[in-house]
């Protein structure tokens, strides 16, 4: 790229020659307009998938993905928009909200690389790379600004499109895998857990796993396990069971970090928790 960040791009060509197969080391969005060509994208040395392309066709290319459009008919119309962003850009954009990766995460994830819009939904996508195409070639005012807000509306808008395909298409996948996390997590608060080592025994992305979790509980993965974790030494600590022994159990490293933790869930101490459920079950008694 000679930009550092991105560079976009609207190309229209008739007699384009098929290109050997190449990989980039950024990211490259490709929006089908029109044409009669087959992709191809290589997962190996061995293993390749190719797709035959239709008006709409949506493909995110991950960095080192070696891949390359087959000409089918040199003499039709070919005409594409071509968006390269940098891995460290990709970064910038994900401290600033996880939303932005959804796709790139996704891609890398589950080797999905070809998603298909509805025309409506092309049409989105469409007028964010004119306008993106646009603003690179002004020198209006603000257009540094400029340039990165409507960065940031063509790769939210895409990212939400297929957020939404993706959930409208295979909701009960992802909620079996949701169902199996909670299940792992239930049987392991006395292990030490993360987000790596969670991503690692489901062969998931961790950010696919942390967007999962931020948007069917509206907390993280940590902040679950926490209260999970905060709710077995609640009832073992009101079972009488020493406050000491049981956060060291449930893998709270020191009194401190447990005693914030349990105040700000409960609303008291583990001690005058433990004190209240005592006095509690001597009156009932």
């Amino acid at each position: 790229m000679v930009s550092s960040d991105f560079e976009v791009f609207y190309y229209s060509d008739k007699g384009f020659r098929t290109l050997n197969p190449h990989a980039h080391d950024y990211y490259e969005f490709y929006l089908f307009v029109e044409g009669d060509i087959t992709m191809e994208i290589f997962q190996g040395k061995e293993t390749s998938s190719s797709f035959r392309m239709s008006p709409g066709d949506l493909m995110i290319v991950p960095p080192g993905v070696s891949h390359h459009a087959v000409i089918n008919d040199p003499e039709a119309n070919y005409r594409r928009f071509v968006f390269w962003i940098s891995k460290e850009c990709c970064s910038n954009l994900m401290a600033e909200s996880v939303d932005y990766t959804y796709i790139m995460q996704k891609a890398e994830a589950f080797h999905q690389y070809i998603h298909h819009l509805a025309p409506a939904d092309f049409h989105q996508v469409e007028s964010r790379f004119l306008r993106l195409l646009e603003e690179i070639t002004s020198e209006r005012y603000g257009t540094t600004a400029a340039r990165h807000l409507y960065l940031c509306d063509l790769i939210l808008t895409i990212n939400r499109i297929i957020y939404d395909y993706d959930h409208a298409k295979t909701g009960s996948d992802e909620l079996s895998l949701f169902r199996s996390i909670l299940s792992y997590i239930e049987s392991n608060l006395e292990e030490p857990l993360s987000l790596d080592e969670i991503a690692g025994k489901f062969y998931v992305s961790k950010y696919y796993i942390a967007h999962l979790f931020k948007d069917t509980l509206g907390i993280s993965l940590h902040q679950y396990i926490i209260k999970k974790r905060l709710a077995e030494c609640r009832s073992a600590i009101v079972s009488g069971d020493s406050i000491s022994k049981t956060y060291e159990k449930f893998g709270f490293g020191d009194y401190s970090s447990f005693f914030k933790a349990f105040k700000k869930e409960y609303g008291m101490s583990p001690k005058e928790y433990q004190r209240l459920f005592t006095i509690s079950s001597r009156t009932l008694s």
